[in-house]
């Protein structure tokens, strides 16, 4: 069965956007190695999952980087062609290619693309997609980016757990950037 991967950066008191969804406080200075770390992960992968909110910044961001020489890159290309499925209770219709909209049922949904064949899944957020995976225990892996900044106040991920979640360290690393590299994955009874 195909695992949901949960890749998402955080600030060290736990929020991955400011109260008003600012992301300035994200570091994009990465060090080679944490470019090769983030490349692996997005190695098994064959789908992403997002917000419509950050799907909108997303998509547009990828296929421009493919469009500037400069940034046209293997893992900009593959940001770019992977299948993206948009999670929304607002839209219609998608207007970009190479997107599934759904709006069924998420734990439905996330059950029927797992049985599905094919790699790893790989879920990038907004906020409150990613809260929804949390509250129904539908992420495999959890590899949470911690970049060096206290927010004081932002849009937490955990806030929708009603029960207590235990996780299994497996993975850390410190990169020369100040992001630590955290992977979890849940400890299933």
């Amino acid at each position: 069965m195909r695992k949901v991967k949960l890749q998402m950066q955080l600030t060290l008191d736990g929020f991955v956007a400011g109260p008003n969804g600012e992301m300035d406080w994200l570091l994009w200075n990465w060090d080679e190695e944490l470019k090769q770390y983030v490349g692996a992960l997005i190695e098994s992968v064959d789908t992403i999952l997002l917000g419509r909110v950050l799907a909108q910044g997303f998509i547009p961001a990828w296929a421009s980087r493919v469009e500037n020489p400069e940034t046209a890159d293997a893992f900009a290309q593959k940001m770019n062609d992977l299948p993206r499925f948009i999670f929304s209770k607002t839209l219609s219709e998608t207007e970009w290619d190479n997107t599934t909209l759904v709006k069924g049922d998420l734990v439905d949904e996330i059950n029927a693309l797992k049985q599905q064949p094919g790699q790893d899944i790989i879920l990038y957020g907004g906020a409150n997609l990613v809260s929804a995976f949390i509250q129904h225990n539908l992420i495999d892996e959890y590899h949470l980016f911690v970049n060096p900044v206290i927010l004081g106040n932002g849009l937490p991920i955990f806030n929708a757990l009603t029960n207590k979640l235990n996780l299994k360290a497996v993975k850390s690393q410190l990169f020369s950037c100040g992001i630590v590299a955290l992977y979890y994955e849940p400890q299933r009874d």
